[in-house]
């Protein structure tokens, strides 16, 4: 309980565990929302078959590329959250208990999906690797008969 205290202090109130008052948090915090709003805007604006967060996150990946100075500023707040990132997976384990009896009741099915799924990615991934390989191999062939 204490470790998720200080964590959701030093997340979102930007005060670490020593009771001292980090701006800078609030301000890397703020940016990184700003910029997912701004994808969501654009995937919205344009029609991206991409979620918002993701065109986000290329815009901020773009950001930091064009000026390294946002780097700098919005660190300290990745840094942070990247640390208390396992704090992110309480609510699946939490799900996967709530769960549990329906899960062993359907764990049949799940496990049949999971294969199946995964199968047929694979398969996929195959062929079109197959395919262009194929394509690439003759025009490989064709160049060299120039």
């Amino acid at each position: 309980r204490v470790a998720q205290t200080s964590a959701f202090k030093a997340i979102f109130t930007g005060e670490n565990c020593s009771g001292k008052y980090h701006p800078e948090m609030l301000e890397g915090l703020t940016c990184f929302l700003i910029f997912q709003l701004g994808g969501e805007v654009l995937v919205k604006a344009i029609g991206l078959p991409v979620p918002g967060p993701v065109a986000g996150l290329i815009l901020l990946a773009l950001s930091v590329r064009l000026w390294p100075r946002l780097r700098t500023r919005i660190g300290d707040s990745a840094d942070s959250l990247l640390a208390h990132l396992s704090l992110l997976f309480v609510p699946a384990g939490v799900g996967v208990v709530l769960y549990f009896r329906e899960l062993l009741a359907q764990g049949w099915a799940l496990l049949a999906v999971l294969l199946i799924s995964t199968w047929a990615g694979l398969a996929v991934t195959a062929l079109v690797a197959q395919a262009l390989t194929k394509d690439a191999s003759k025009q490989m062939g064709a160049a060299d008969d120039v």
